[in-house]
């Protein structure tokens, strides 16, 4: 969900020995700032979205300094921006989502880590990795290790972070190597303190700008320069970083009494572990550890010596390493082979091969390892003993429920006007048998779970028409695809849309016009309905469709199911040629509240009148059949007794967590389903005449129930 953070921004300006409090990604902002840095751009995708925020709350404080920021149109974009630091002395950073993001930036990430830098270049990137993550399951490690950029992964404090950003510029010059971070969704949004520093106005900004352009043939990647920089980067750029970790070191090291193991975790997992090791009664309330630790704020490339010296003289080391492949934990067995060292390397096996390390996984992981190595000085025996017991703690938990926990997938919001539109596909496969409908990434990849389960692929963001491409040419009936309007400026008008009018493709395209990047928290994109001041121009997604050649277009009001099923149906059945395109209009639920809601407020306080619209559902004419819910899914339409003493079946109702949307009518017209739903309008301050209607519908109702009563 978007937040504001234009009160915590003053924080921003705070100076030399001042202490700093506050969110994870608030730290990296601060820690940008104190690092002299030139220019920053990036995408918003979770957990990393509001660290745009900030800067977009920020952005007086970063012109002040000559900063420049841009809400890059995609990651591609963003990391092409890093290319300022390859001829030129100034620092960059950019960020966005891994691994889905890093993947769309890989072209431009490849030829950057092929020329290497002059100035600093930092990728600040959101690990969105484990079980409640929105992505597929892939870890930046191995893209780092192909492309020979450095791999940060900070201990989730707000010094370390601090650190890490700092450093990591020194190290990116060091070295002439691009360099990433990477935080975890709890690393984003820790809180917690360091000293801060002045914010340093960078050497060359907006206020004072590069006096002339730099020409280096070796800057550009083509043979025989990308030879020549291949062998750069083993031959000087690697043994350089190593130096300058030497020099500097980033790794923490954490003594403990017994020491004859020892446990090596990724800086990003030491919360995890120190927690685990607290329950387990190896570690106190403060973090200090009975066994020696070694946290990898930097995971690659790793320091030969630093292993060697932490490992020797110890009989065995545990691996913290999350995912696979297991790159670390290979990489420890072939240091310590090399330096003659016969430490046990302990890791998958005592941990699962694949998948996050949640609290739970980290004490059995290493509850597994004290029993297998049996530390000296140590209790193992009661270690082992105390793990079990936890693990039986919440398996009675779990079995005084009485029932599993239910799973609570994602979805819709209430009032959603990506909800309608799903509502409208479903009835559109009841008229014309089942359709192939390639989805998108977004909210509206919610609509392949149920009550709809609509969408039979998912490839990429903005890809939902280019998806469509192989398939389409292959059914007996027209394929639908399927694009939201972030997606869709993304990269899907061209990828999707122009390929699909070059290609003459014969296919449906339904884009989800609800004004935002809504799934990462409504951030604006060209062609949102409000823009901040210094860009005022909006752009028209249906103006560009006409400019790329689409012939057949139509816009329909995403709430009117009847017209949008209507829309859907001709676009199967028309005669045009090409490719149709049906944009369902209808702005973000939670942003239009955001919107309206401190507006009515402020018409309530000076006494205004003010109109609300409330759906509801008689309950003496629901019939019970609740084909309302399967063909809505509503958060707000829910179930209640029935109060018919004759009737069993509950009846549906609307709870207080209706918008006044009125999908749920829509629906029950446009399906012909039950008149059960009501619309009523509240009226707060009404005036005269709203009291007289009042009074007169009142009187008038009256009459009717008493001739009712009369006649039976």
């Amino acid at each position: 969900m978007e937040r504001s953070f234009a009160q915590e921004i003053e924080k921003l300006s705070l100076g030399e020995g001042e202490l700093f409090h506050g969110e994870g990604i608030l730290g990296v902002t601060k820690a940008l700032l104190q690092s002299g840095v030139s220019y920053i751009g990036g995408y918003q995708g979770a957990p990393i979205s509001h660290l745009i925020d900030v800067l977009g709350d920020a952005r007086e404080l970063l012109e002040d300094l000559g900063i420049y920021f841009e809400n890059s149109a995609s990651e591609a974009g963003a990391a092409a921006m890093l290319g300022a630091s390859v001829n030129y002395p100034i620092r960059g950073a950019v960020t966005w989502k891994s691994t889905v993001g890093t993947n769309v930036a890989s072209d431009a990430l490849s030829n950057l880590s092929s020329t290497g830098v002059i100035g600093g270049a930092l990728i600040i990137l959101g690990e969105d990795y484990g079980e409640g993550s929105s992505i597929i399951q892939e870890r930046t490690h191995s893209f780092a290790m192909k492309s020979q950029m450095w791999l940060l992964d900070p201990r989730p404090n707000l010094a370390s972070i601090a650190a890490a950003v700092e450093k990591g510029f020194e190290l990116s010059e060091a070295s002439n190597t691009p360099v990433m971070m990477q935080l975890r969704i709890r690393a984003c949004h820790v809180h917690g303190t360091f000293v801060a520093s002045d914010n340093r106005a960078p050497v060359y900004s907006m206020n004072n700008r590069l006096p002339k352009a730099v020409f280096d043939p070796m800057s550009i990647n083509l043979p025989p320069a990308t030879y020549a920089q291949e062998k750069h980067k083993i031959d000087q750029r690697w043994p350089a970083a190593v130096k300058y970790l030497q020099e500097n070191p980033l790794n923490e090291l954490f003594d403990g009494d017994c020491d004859d193991v020892g446990i090596i975790v990724v800086g990003g997992m030491y919360n995890g572990l120190i927690g685990a090791m607290q329950q387990l009664g190896l570690a106190d309330s403060f973090g200090a550890s009975r066994i020696p630790l070694l946290a990898l704020n930097v995971v690659y490339p790793l320091v030969p010596d630093e292993l060697s010296r932490f490992c020797a003289g110890k009989r065995a080391v545990l691996m913290v390493e999350e995912g696979q492949p297991n790159h670390l934990e290979e990489a420890l067995n072939a240091i310590l082979r090399r330096a003659d060292l016969q430490t046990e390397v302990h890791g998958k096996g005592a941990f699962p091969v694949a998948g996050e390390y949640t609290g739970e996984v980290i004490l059995k992981g290493v509850a597994a390892f004290i029993e297998a190595v049996t530390p000296r000085g140590l209790q193992s025996t009661a270690v082992v003993e105390r793990a079990a017991d936890l693990g039986s703690t919440k398996s009675r938990a779990v079995a005084s429920l009485g029932a599993p926990v239910p799973v609570r997938p994602p979805g819709f919001c209430v009032g959603c006007p990506e909800r309608p539109v799903f509502a409208a596909l479903k009835m559109t496969q009841r008229r014309f048998g089942a359709i192939h409908i390639s989805a998108d990434i977004g909210c509206h990849t919610f609509g392949a779970l149920a009550p709809f389960q609509v969408g039979n692929t998912v490839l990429g963001y903005g890809l939902g028409l280019a998806s469509s491409s192989g398939i389409g040419h292959l059914m007996d009936r027209r394929v639908i695809s399927i694009m939201g309007d972030g997606g869709f400026w993304h990269g899907g008008l061209t990828s999707g849309v122009v390929n699909a009018v070059y290609n003459q493709h014969d296919s449906i395209l339904v884009i989800m016009k609800n004004g935002y990047t809504s799934a990462t928290g409504t951030q604006i994109i060209p062609s949102s309905p409000s823009q901040p001041a210094s860009k005022e121009q909006t752009l028209d997604i249906e103006t560009t469709l006409k400019g790329v050649g689409v012939k057949w277009i139509k816009t329909v009001p995403s709430y009117e199911v009847g017209k949008m099923l209507l829309a859907l149906s001709d676009s199967m059945t028309t005669t045009t040629p090409g490719l149709k395109v049906v944009i369902a209009d209808g702005e973000c639920q939670l942003e239009r509240q955001r919107r309206v809601r401190p507006l009515i407020a402020q018409s309530l306080a000076r006494k205004e009148r003010v109109v609300t619209t409330r759906f509801g559902i008689d309950s003496d004419v629901c019939t019970g059949d609740h084909s309302c819910i399967r063909i809505s899914g509503c958060p707000s339409l829910t179930i209640k007794p029935n109060p018919s003493a004759l009737r069993t079946d509950p009846v549906a109702s609307v709870n207080q967590g209706c918008v006044g949307c009125g999908l749920c009518g829509e629906n029950a017209h446009a399906a012909t389903l039950c008149p059960s739903f009501y619309k009523a309008e509240i009226i707060r301050n009404p005036g005269w005449f709203d009291r007289l209607k009042h009074q007169v519908r009142s009187t008038v109702i009256g009459w009717m129930a008493g001739a009712a009563r009369v006649a039976s």
